[in-house]
């Protein structure tokens, strides 16, 4: 398992030795093994994969991997049942191999709402906070990013980004096993730092705008989805309980607020270039993620409300800038 002998150098090479040294430990085959227990079950899987050997590539206006022409000898039914290994599939849509992984989440509908707002990606170096599989990072490369770094701590996330690396072999990308509290503190070395879906998981916002403040370099550009409310500059929703069947949601701003935050945390050129309601379109349960998803987690009766009576899901896309 070799998956990081090319990250460590391109670290080093950005001035991150120290880091790099760090991560040549935590992301050794040892010390993998021992944090998760089911990872020789996954490095299974993943060996179980066929050798295939993809004739096309895109990752521009979409991610596809080969054809089904590539299959050769290997059955369609024989790859699905390889790729259910690693259910559920969220983040996406893929083509891989001429079979469409049709994930809970449109994933590129959200790509496609911020990409006109934020910098060129041509030629940028890019962190991705919470980047699940790293569907948005394959596009970022499809759109000229140097390179792209996706951290992600729960490891199925990571064994279907594995699943893609193994037949596209990019060592322009990477996503490793670790959450924003295990990068150091200012690193300010990304031109770019996306983290979408993050915030409202967080119990301290404002240190985990902090954090994202200092992966960035002076000049470079935070992009930053999360659920809002709406309301004024004093406006913060809490859910007492559960938000959408999720345990773990803490902080709901309103736009104002939100605003306010990075502005107390020294962003400047601070800008919320969408605001959307989610749909059970864009996120649903699918062949590929056969479990509960946006439509159960709303009121039946009244689609603007969740199951818990608070607002339905309203995501913003905010930009801004590190001075």
């Amino acid at each position: 398992m070799n998956w990081y002998d090319s990250l460590l150098p391109q670290l080093a090479a950005m001035g991150q030795e120290r880091w790099a040294e760090e991560l040549q430990t935590t992301l050794s085959e040892s010390r993998l093994m021992e944090r998760y227990g089911g990872m020789p079950g996954w490095l299974g899987a993943l060996q179980a994969l066929p050798e295939l050997h993809p004739s096309r590539i895109s990752l521009q206006e979409d991610v596809t991997i080969g054809s089904g022409v590539d299959l050769g000898q290997v059955s369609r039914e024989e790859l699905i049942d390889k790729l259910m290994a690693f259910h559920p599939w969220r983040k996406g849509p893929y083509n891989f191999f001429g079979i469409e992984i049709d994930t809970e989440w449109r994933s590129d509908w959200k790509l496609e709402r911020l990409l006109p707002h934020i910098q060129p990606l041509a030629g940028r170096r890019i962190l991705d906070v919470g980047c699940g599989n790293g569907y948005h990072g394959w596009r970022m490369l499809g759109a000229g990013a140097d390179f792209v770094l996706g951290i992600e701590p729960f490891l199925l996330s990571v064994m279907q980004f594995q699943v893609m690396q193994r037949y596209l072999c990019d060592p322009r990308h990477h996503v490793i096993p670790i959450g924003i509290e295990d990068v150091p503190p200012d690193l300010a070395c990304f031109d770019s730092v996306f983290s979408m879906g993050v915030l409202y998981h967080r119990r301290s916002p404002l240190d985990h705008l902090q954090e994202l403040k200092g992966c960035l370099r002076p000049g470079g550009e935070l992009i930053l989805e999360t659920l809002i409310v709406e309301g004024g500059e004093e406006t913060v929703f809490m859910p007492p309980g559960r938000y959408a069947k999720m345990r773990n949601v803490w902080f709901l701003p309103s736009i104002k607020a939100l605003t306010l935050w990075l502005t107390r945390c020294g962003f400047r050129d601070i800008a919320c270039v969408d605001a959307t309601r989610t749909s059970c379109q864009e996120q649903r349960a699918t062949e590929w993620m056969h479990f509960e998803s946006l439509a159960d987690f709303l009121d039946p009766d009244d689609n603007e409300k969740t199951a818990e009576g608070h607002p339905a899901p309203l995501r913003a896309i905010f930009t801004a800038t590190k001075p």
